[in-house]
């Protein structure tokens, strides 16, 4: 009988300088059982709000990554520490863990955008490549699979779901992130997704991954 098959599914939120403030772990089968999952505030950046504050960018209050926004962003982290939704954390200590859901599952790597993801783990001390050689980046495999067919482009004409017109050619390309994808895999009733690591690993990639496996052959 064939080993068991495990995927460890990693989503990040970041610092400004491109540290991880919020990881989302969860480990699954190829049927989209959990065996594991963490939730950790890496304390190294998180806690320095002043010389690590969280990603933002220009724009106002209704805006999740506006500088507008960061007092909620930040209270809603402190509300997840207070209810047990999340842990804080050292990057050593996440290794520690990282290094276990190794030994015990030797699973496959898989990150909804895994350069990025793989880039700011490195920035942080984060052995997550090291340690998971074996990986694919689940948006250009979501993409291959479901991106270009009719269906998908229906999908998105139907729901509005475009980018920003370029400024060179005018071009609105096509939505391909996990929000969409999770919705047009899950149903359009699917909220949006929060932007919270472990959240968006465990209810948007998860399910994305499952669907991929299930619908792919090995």
């Amino acid at each position: 009988m064939a080993a068991k098959k495990f995927f460890v599914t990693i989503d990040t939120e970041t610092t400004q300088d491109g540290k991880v403030a919020d990881i989302g772990i969860v480990v699954s089968d190829r049927k989209g059982n959990i065996h594991h999952e963490a939730g950790i505030l890496i304390g190294d950046f998180f806690s320095d709000r002043e010389t690590h504050p969280l990603f933002h960018v220009y724009g106002d209050k209704n805006d999740i990554f506006s500088a507008a926004s960061l007092p909620k962003r930040y209270a809603a982290y402190e509300q997840m520490l207070q209810d047990g939704r999340r842990v804080l954390a050292s990057v050593g200590a996440v290794n520690r863990f990282l290094s276990k859901v190794k030994a015990k599952y030797n699973p496959t790597l898989t990150a909804y955008n895994l350069a990025f993801d793989s880039n700011v783990m490195d920035n942080s001390g984060i052995i997550a490549n090291e340690l998971f050689p074996d990986s694919f980046c689940l948006w250009h495999a979501s993409v291959a699979k479901w991106g270009n067919t009719k269906a998908f482009k229906q999908f998105a004409l139907e729901n509005h779901f475009f980018g920003n017109r370029t400024n060179k050619t005018g071009h609105m390309g096509i939505k391909t992130n996990a929000d969409v994808m999770a919705k047009y895999l899950l149903g359009i009733g699917l909220a949006d997704e929060p932007h919270t690591a472990l959240e968006d690993a465990k209810y948007y990639e998860l399910p994305i991954l499952t669907a991929l496996v299930k619908n792919t052959s090995p």
